[in-house]
């Protein structure tokens, strides 16, 4: 008898709620609750300081890591199961790498040709990095969409996917050793992932692609289902292997790209959180882990985020910091569970 399901949902949606609202509270400078009510409610008397990091740095940011992670985790559950390989994530196919290559084009390329490091003009910096990151993740994903019409097997699109991204580092390798200083700090600084850089109108559109690429990705929660009973069985029930593959990818790619273009490249959450819902749903089927994954991954990323700024640290870890601490113990608890499992076989 398959325990009901529910009582998770409900836990996953209270855990995102506590950890907003701890978000909005802990910090280098804590905020009582009722201050943060009345600053969201727009009441004046609340000091000036206060009002503006919460309404300025805390709730984008909270948002922010909100939708990044539900995104992420989403792309890396689709693309576990496209692949049927328990450590495919969000970067296997190489998008990350493509985003990586389009920022370092524009950031390391921008001191030694125009003679004005991107780092230094702020808004417009930032805006040119978001686009580069856009076109990059975009780019790959177009050429691994074009190399999926043309192979056959998960497994040599695998092996593909990787070797570009083995090529786009070659090349960010080359940019930076021909940049100045300043322009490969900023690509540094860049590459270690922040869910802080995105705010006022930046935030407000990518929280919204977001809210609606997330609600499409549900639509593929057959297809995905069809694709876990193997190849031979899901084109005898009618699926299109090739379309079903292209469009799977295709999601799991756009989400990468856009999370990928505002925050940067965010590391493990893709990877672990799947393994983490379907261990606590007990079950394979889609219908049931797809809005678990995104539930846990919000949640998960919000968590990752307040350990980034707690207080005692001086200003804010990197988030790849801390997912990398989360993650790594789970795909490490896989990789044994697997093993162990095969052994008693």
């Amino acid at each position: 008898m398959k325990r009901p399901v529910w009582p998770l949902f409900l836990l996953l949606t209270a855990g995102i709620l506590l950890f907003f609202v701890l978000n909005l509270m802990l910090g280098t400078v804590p905020i009582p609750v009722r201050e943060i009510l009345k600053a969201l409610a727009g009441d004046e008397s609340v000091p000036v300081v206060w009002r503006n990091i919460v309404l300025s740095s805390r709730v984008p940011q909270a948002l922010t890591a909100t939708v990044a992670g539900a995104g992420l985790a989403v792309s890396g559950l689709q693309m576990q199961t496209v692949f049927r390989n328990p450590l495919a994530g969000p970067s296997v196919l190489g998008i990350s790498n493509g985003a990586s290559l389009g920022v370092a084009f524009v950031v390391l390329l921008s001191g030694s040709l125009g003679g004005v490091a991107l780092s230094r003009l702020g808004y417009l910096g930032d805006v040119a990095m978001s686009l580069a990151a856009i076109v990059g993740a975009l780019s790959v994903m177009a050429l691994i969409m074009y190399v999926s019409q043309k192979v056959k097997g998960n497994v040599t699109l695998l092996i593909i996917g990787v070797m570009i991204g083995y090529l786009a580092n070659a090349v960010i390798g080359v940019l930076k050793f021909f940049s100045a200083e300043e322009d490969v700090k900023a690509f540094v600084v860049w590459g270690l992932g922040s869910f802080s850089r995105v705010s006022g109108d930046q935030m407000l559109l990518f929280v919204s692609l977001m809210l609606v690429l997330l609600p499409l990705s549900m639509l593929l929660v057959k297809t995905m289902n069809l694709l876990l009973l193997g190849d031979d069985y899901a084109r005898n029930l009618g699926l299109n292997l090739r379309r079903a593959r292209l469009l799977v990818i295709g999601s799991s790619g756009i989400l990468v790209a856009i999370v990928t273009a505002y925050c940067g490249p965010i590391m493990f959450i893709g990877l672990a959180v799947p393994h983490l819902c379907r261990a606590m749903m007990r079950s394979s089927d889609h219908r049931l882990l797809m809005p678990g994954t995104m539930l846990l991954g919000a949640a998960l990323a919000l968590l990752c985020n307040l350990v980034a700024r707690m207080p005692g640290f001086e200003g804010a870890l990197p988030v790849n910091s801390v997912t990398a601490l989360i993650g790594a113990p789970v795909i490490a608890s896989v990789l044994f569970r697997k093993r162990k499992e095969n052994v008693q076989e």
